[in-house]
């Protein structure tokens, strides 16, 4: 009796994922559950030497609870302010301490970042410079 040539490529497809998903847990991007970790340019985390008291704020589980909250919500949250302030700090724009504070260092930070990246100067954080730093 010939075997049913759906049943082969469904198993065939099967073992095709197994072995995808199992190639896809050994990618950086995995590794790391935190939606606030700070990414590279291309989006890849990566793991910064230093632990600070906003590294155990609490944090939402997944990045798409973050992109329903406005720039003002998120600045009230400690561990959001702590992530931006290590993300401008890695990239040159904050010399100030990681301590979850929005202050004047972090807009200047901002507006520094935004005449950067040619964005209307504001100082305030906005959509763009989420993007530009690669916050939810």
């Amino acid at each position: 009796m010939p075997s049913n040539p759906f049943r082969c490529l469904l198993t065939v497809s099967l073992i095709a994922c197994f072995v995808a998903c199992a190639r896809a847990s050994d990618y950086p991007l995995f590794h790391s559950m935190d939606p606030l970790a700070p990414r590279d340019e291309w989006g890849v985390l990566h793991q910064t030497k230093h632990l600070y008291p906003v590294d155990y704020a609490h944090r939402y589980p997944h990045r798409i609870y973050y992109y329903f909250h406005s720039g003002k919500e998120l600045l009230a949250d400690p561990a959001y302010v702590g992530a931006l302030q290590v993300c401008l700090r890695s990239r040159g724009y904050y010399c100030g301490p990681i301590d979850g504070i929005m202050s004047e260092e972090v807009s200047l930070a901002i507006a520094q970042l935004q005449k950067n990246h040619t964005q209307r100067v504001t100082g305030t954080l906005t959509v763009p410079v989420r993007r530009a730093l690669h916050l939810p």
